[in-house]
């Protein structure tokens, strides 16, 4: 017979599935704020900020980004066998350095930097998944994580629309992995060619690197948190996933319109 936590089973009986719901609702809610803060730092809007890297560069940043992310699934998983679980701070911090590092070096240190972050911000969503009690290990885990990607990004405003695509579970086929990522790189090409751009941002160098840094990390483990946290409180509440995703779209409602 498998011995079950008592804490668990306490944290399960005194489950208040509404309330779990509007603090994920919150958390979701104010994901992005930090972006806000970079982008008065940059004194420009999120949607002009493609414009200022070089054409050559847009053109090829869907395969970049679709590279990196392959390269990033490949050694943060390596990484999880020589390093477990890293505190929220920690990936921050790191994601936060190597911002600086980039931003000092211009555009070319961001690009160079950009494979080496995409991998720990990968890192803090496995870490955020693992805290909510699944294993970053498991096939469909990895598929989750990915998955968060396909999120707006911390400089641009999310009205919730790509909720519903990112918590959605699709079926597992050969190769899936792969082509998720193809899926999600367009749109996670967008978020990181806008951290290129503040990266490259003349004068500012290394301070809107690490800011910028510091706000996608932040992000993305905010949206890991949300994600995760509906698949927990899915199961742990006997609820369906599905509903709790529409439930929260709803709540969400009255702050698109405002």
């Amino acid at each position: 017979m498998t011995e079950i936590d008592p804490i668990t089973i306490h944290h399960v009986a005194d489950l208040d599935p509404e309330a779990e719901l509007a603090r994920l609702t919150t958390r979701y809610r104010n994901a992005g704020g930090l972006g806000i803060d970079v982008l008065n730092l940059l004194g420009g809007q999120a949607e002009g900020l493609l414009e200022r890297l070089p054409v050559q560069i847009r053109d090829k940043l869907d395969g970049t980004t679709e590279l990196a992310l392959t390269q990033a699934m490949r050694a943060a998983q390596g990484s999880r066998k020589l390093v477990g679980e890293q505190q929220s701070w920690l990936n921050t911090a790191i994601a936060t350095a190597l911002g600086a590092a980039g931003g000092a070096g211009g555009l070319p240190g961001a690009l160079a930097e950009l494979p080496v972050t995409t991998t720990i911000l990968l890192r803090a969503i496995q870490d955020e998944a693992q805290r909510q009690g699944f294993d970053p290990q498991a096939e469909n885990v990895q598929f989750d994580c990915v998955r968060v990607f396909a999120a707006a990004g911390p400089l641009a405003k999310d009205d919730g629309a790509d909720l519903a695509f990112v918590s959605t579970r699709l079926a597992l086929t050969g190769g899936a992995m792969q082509a998720l990522i193809a899926r999600v790189a367009p749109r996670l090409s967008i978020v990181l060619g806008q951290k290129l751009a503040a990266q490259a941002v003349p004068i500012l160098g290394a301070v809107a690197g690490a800011a910028t840094n510091y706000a996608y990390t932040s992000y993305y483990q905010e949206i890991a948190h949300v994600h995760f946290g509906l698949r927990r409180l899915a199961i742990d509440a006997d609820l369906d996933h599905d509903q709790l995703v529409a439930r929260m779209l709803d709540q969400m409602k009255p702050f698109r319109a405002a």
